[in-house]
């Protein structure tokens, strides 16, 4: 931003070529009498592009010029008497200041340089070239005591951009305070000199405050500074006046920096509007404001909260591509986006080169890439992970680490080293959360330690912990791998935590008579009352149960329950040229149910007569879980075996089992012939 102080000759800082290039590109044009009027001395002082005229009186008149051959003998003399060898010193002068001690007799030391008549612009200069905002205050009481200045806002200004330049908040708030003692009236670069430094100082408040000061002082912000109080509203937390803003800028074209562009996307990633963040992105390359470092981490950090790991992998190819050397911030925000999006090959390759170009890993970084191991069960690089973070001197682990890992061994039914796990969190003095305590009747339930689970269900509950819907799922869920006759304890567990879900095992355990309809109206209860996520694993594991318990009449109804409740969506699917079956979301029981429920869907479509399409396949996925024995494919191959059923897999589409009409047709009369 230029800041644009006042008309000649007291604009020494507008954005135009600077004395060294007025010498290169006229040799040496010399001004006759008084100073140029077309003197501006660089460098430009940077805060607005607010420009403050002074009155008409104090403007020189036109001026001639003379060409001065470099040659001639009186070159030399009539350089050093021009006002580009003034300005140096006075610079020097400034440099001095900077050295000197903050008091009034040390400055007085330094500015008898200048003798008895300084000049305004002088002062002007001097000031604007310091640095040192510890002197800086006494180099303008001596000025204001020698000079009686035709604009004394300006001798502020240019003192509170020393301030600016230190980063002094509190020194140029004093100093407002005593502009207005003196009665001098701010004016926009006042302003806008206190809001930059706010700025720069992390102050979004501030700069809030003293924007919405303004136009108490009659001063009119102009297009630069509404742009920068988009950044400071964003950071201040006042999204809708930054929104409104910026709705403003993009109308009236006002210029943005990437600093303003940051925000914003900072403010839409905290927002959740993930689509916002790369609108804005979008925008800013359209307007040709080129992308930093900044954002670009700041864009691969609201990536990795969205859960999009292939956008951030392609934004990190487009800035190395831009030329752009990843830091720690874009590795970390990387790590982040790579870990909770589960893309582990990248998120290893990403901690590899890392730990290569010797970066620091913090526990949270560390965490995020034990959790996405624990979720999908890459034990040897997880206890890889964990060996490095306990050789860190910079790490120390905590709940989450502890949590992450003992996930780990209960998922692969490892009691004793989960055990060992959780000795070790309790004597670095933390205690079970529900996460770990989860873990660990999960891991009971594998090994078919019923007792153990009811224990860890009462450590649970002398913690004062209160079973939320996950745990209880958990607690379900190991209900499907225990014995029959076990099934009692795990009853009572299951009624303390959630009586509604224990009146529904009751029905399928202990044969409860019931009226009509009843158990479907208590599944129902059951299901509206838990959350959203748990809903489909609480249907499949409440089928799974009735699988096991050979209540095939119960697991169809609670199979139709979740297709009605649209807890099961998209099972089946209808063309012209094949009907399908979808099982890959479902449990092993569920997915047996919902076969022979479309089984029968087939059998009543020929019965009635409709014509089945030339090709009928079943989609099982072809993936499994890292922790299962066994996938779902090659369940319901073995059981489509039993069936003699014609479906046969698809050597081309892995986890697809496929037949034709023919084939399935003959299969499904000859099943009617049996049974009849």
């Amino acid at each position: 931003m230029a800041y644009n102080l006042c008309s000649s000759p007291w604009s020494v800082f507008h954005d135009v070529p600077s004395i060294c290039k007025l010498k290169l590109k006229l040799k040496l044009k010399l001004k006759l009498g008084t100073f140029s009027s077309s003197f501006q001395p660089s460098p430009p002082l940077s805060v607005t592009r607010v420009s403050l005229h002074e009155p008409e009186e104090a403007k020189s008149p036109k001026s001639s010029y003379i060409w001065v051959n470099p040659r001639s003998p009186r070159a030399k003399q009539l350089e050093r008497k021009s006002y580009d060898a003034r300005y140096t010193s006075l610079v020097d002068l400034a440099h001095s200041l900077d050295s000197s001690n903050p008091s009034p007799e040390d400055v007085s030391l330094v500015l008898k340089a200048l003798g008895p008549r300084v000049l305004e612009q002088d002062a002007v200069i001097i000031i604007n070239n310091m640095s040192n905002s510890q002197v800086a205050p006494f180099v303008l009481n001596y000025f204001q005591r020698r000079i009686r200045p035709t604009k004394e806002v300006i001798l502020y200004n240019v003192t509170l951009k020393v301030f600016r330049k230190s980063r002094d908040f509190d020194s140029m708030e004093k100093l407002f305070d005593d502009m207005l003692q003196r009665k001098v009236r701010p004016d926009n670069v006042t302003f806008s000199t206190i809001i930059s430094c706010a700025r720069l100082c992390s102050l979004p408040h501030k700069a809030v405050e003293w924007f919405e000061k303004m136009s108490s002082f009659g001063c009119e912000p102009d297009d630069v500074t509404y742009s920068a109080m988009i950044d400071a509203y964003g950071r201040a937390g006042n999204i809708d006046m930054a929104l409104h803003l910026y709705d403003c800028a993009r109308t009236q074209k006002w210029r943005l920096d990437t600093v303003t562009f940051s925000t914003l996307i900072k403010m839409y990633g905290l927002a959740g509007n993930y689509d916002g963040c790369l609108n804005v992105y979008q925008e800013m390359k359209v307007l040709g404001v080129k992308p930093n470092m900044v954002i670009y981490n700041t864009l691969l950090d609201a990536m990795g909260r969205a859960k999009r790991p292939w956008q951030a992998k392609s934004l990190y190819t487009e800035m190395t591509s831009n030329g752009f050397v990843p830091n720690w911030a874009t590795y970390a925000s990387l790590l982040r986006a790579y870990g909770r999006g589960r893309y582990s090959e990248d998120a290893l390759a990403v901690y590899k080169e890392m730990k290569e170009k010797g970066m620091e890993m913090n526990t949270h970084l560390y965490n995020t890439l034990l959790a996405m191991c624990a979720d999908l069960g890459l034990a040897d690089e997880a206890f890889e992970i964990f060996k490095d973070m306990k050789s860190s001197t910079t790490c120390l682990c905590d709940s989450w680490t502890f949590s992450s890992l003992i996930t780990i061994y209960s998922c692969s039914g490892n009691v004793s080293e989960a055990e060992r796990m959780l000795n070790e969190m309790i004597e670095s003095g933390f205690q079970p959360n529900i996460f770990v305590l989860t873990s660990l009747v999960q891991c009971y339930g594998k090994a078919n330690r019923t007792d153990d689970v009811v224990k860890t269900f009462d450590q649970l509950l002398d913690l004062g912990i209160s079973p939320d819907d996950r745990f209880c799922g958990c607690l379900l869920n190991v209900m499907t791998q225990t014995p029959k006759e076990e099934l009692g304890k795990l009853q009572d567990c299951v009624e303390k935590a959630n009586p509604k879900l224990g009146t529904v095992i009751r029905y399928l355990v202990e044969g409860m008579e019931e009226g009509a309809g009843e158990f479907r109206k208590e599944a129902s209860e059951l299901f509206d009352s838990i959350a959203h996520e748990v809903k489909k694993p609480f249907c499949n594991s409440l089928i799974d149960l009735c699988v096991n318990l050979d209540l095939l009449d119960r697991a169809c109804e609670l199979l139709d329950l979740g297709l009605t409740l649209e807890i099961y969506t998209d099972i089946q699917s209808k063309s012209q040229t094949q009907w399908s079956l979808h099982l890959k979301s479902l449990s092993l029981g569920a997915s047996l149910t919902a076969l022979h429920a479309w089984i029968n869907d087939l059998s009543k479509a020929l019965e009635s007569g409709e014509d089945l399409p030339p090709l009928l396949g079943i989609n099982t996925g072809h993936g499994k879980h890292r922790y299962s024995d066994k996938g779902l494919a090659s369940v319901v191959e073995s059981h489509l075996m039993e069936l003699d059923a014609p479906f046969h897999e698809a050597p081309d589409k892995a986890g697809w089992f496929l037949t034709t009409q023919v084939a399935v047709k003959s299969w499904l009369e000859s099943r009617e012939f049996v049974t009849a």
